[in-house]
């Protein structure tokens, strides 16, 4: 019987031949933790009496969920990282770096093949890069930096197939929030989750990276794209030199299989408070706004900040709404800085900040007040997300939130015939 790529990625790691269901305990390629988790995997680890790291090369810490610190609090946890990380030699990304996600995917670390921890639930945007990669807890984080091993139940595979090509304004953002949708929160729990089909082959990296970032949202362990010469290129662009692609076989065993048509697909908006809760962005247009936020893990990438710049350029945000810009990595904020993109950002009346999380997790830039509502091109929009239980978060593409910005409220980015 043939087997899926997270089959065959975790036999290899293993050295079992495994398949789903299976429990294996597999070498771990690369571990990683933020400001957010770290703390807790440090003091864990010095609990267990560690005294090395398996490899310190293969340890990433970073400071990006408060970058900078907001509070004395945060400010204690960033100096317990950095002298954590100069005492065992790990790699370490100071404030202003980046988000963990995206510097991880620029360090030519994370191969097609390998495995990935990160105490984040949304390490699973490397399998973009056909990687098997998924979020932990600090705890098994620790163990990992004692053994660089974790053990693994091998998840069954749910196949997404988008055929067709994507229409005009009609972003990989609209992909994946349309599957939501359709598979929802819990639709695909303990799962590994294959894109596939003529839309996926056709998207760039960066748009893979959207894709399997938000995987979780369904529930899902982890989200892979199967690697090709897109995949290797990047790599490539990033100084890596990539490894032989691990792809799954023919006669490989799938949980169930979806189908879509990404010719049909309209620009979605996922209204407060669940990211299932996708709609047409058509029919919720007029919803006023206060925020704006491009950016994060999700769409942090040159090509969104391209995109939304594209818009904007020549036009004004809105009376009365704040814009927030903010680039994935100083490595996207200084090509953004090249291509006139920020200048762009900055005469519209939008603001550009460091590279980092911002808004996203609601800790110290962009915080809502009761009663707002934010746009947001970041992945989840739960109660309370953005600092305030009692404002409304809509998750948006790049393209409706540059749109939006403009208008003021809710827009169908096609509206706006910029091509």
């Amino acid at each position: 019987m043939g087997k899926t790529i997270s089959e065959k990625i975790l036999s290899k790691a293993s050295g079992k031949d495994a398949y789903a269901g299976d429990i294996v305990v597999a070498e771990v390629h690369a571990a990683m933790a933020h400001d957010g988790t770290a703390l807790l995997a440090i003091e864990a680890f010095e609990e267990m009496r560690g005294e090395k790291l398996w490899n310190p090369s293969r340890v990433f810490l970073v400071l990006d969920h408060v970058a900078p610190s907001a509070t004395e609090a945060f400010s204690k946890v960033h100096m317990r990282m950095r002298d954590f990380a100069t005492r065992h030699r790990a790699n370490f990304y100071e404030v202003g770096s980046g988000i963990c996600h995206q510097l991880m995917v620029e360090s030519g670390y994370v191969q097609p093949g390998r495995i990935i921890v990160g105490a984040d639930s949304h390490t699973c945007t490397y399998g973009a890069l056909g990687s098997f990669a998924t979020g932990i807890g600090s705890t098994e984080m620790a163990a990992v930096f004692l053994s660089g091993k974790l053990w693994f139940k091998v998840p069954e595979t749910m196949r997404v197939i988008w055929k067709g090509s994507l229409p005009y304004m009609v972003t990989p953002k609209d992909v994946i929030l349309k599957t939501i949708g359709t598979v929802k929160a819990d639709g695909a729990t303990y799962q590994t989750i294959e894109f596939r089909g003529s839309a996926i082959d056709e998207m760039s990296v960066e748009g893979r990276l959207t894709l399997c970032n938000m995987a979780v949202e369904m529930g899902a362990k982890t989200g892979i794209v199967e690697p090709d010469k897109k995949t290797c290129e990047y790599l490539q662009s990033h100084g890596a030199k990539s490894e032989k692609p691990i792809v799954g076989d023919h006669d490989a065993q799938y949980a169930q299989t979806l189908n879509f048509d990404a010719s049909e697909l309209e620009p979605q908006v996922a209204c407060p408070h669940q990211v299932e809760n996708a709609k047409l962005v058509s029919s919720i247009e007029g919803v006023k706004v206060d925020q704006v936020f491009l950016g994060s893990c999700t769409n942090g990438r040159i090509e969104d900040l391209r995109l939304a710049a594209e818009i904007l350029k020549g036009k004004k945000v809105a009376k009365g709404v704040r814009m927030i810009v903010i680039p994935a990595s100083r490595k996207v904020y200084l090509q953004a800085l090249k291509e006139g993109l920020v200048e762009v950002f900055v005469e519209s009346g939008g603001m550009v900040c460091n590279p980092g999380c911002g808004p996203c997790v609601g800790a110290h830039q962009g915080i809502l007040a009761q009663g707002e509502v934010c746009v947001s091109t970041s992945n989840r929009n739960f109660k309370g997300r953005m600092g305030c239980m009692d404002a409304e978060i809509y998750l948006v593409s790049p393209a409706t939130a540059a749109a939006t910005a403009i208008s003021g409220e809710i827009t169908d980015p096609r509206r706006l015939k910029i091509r």
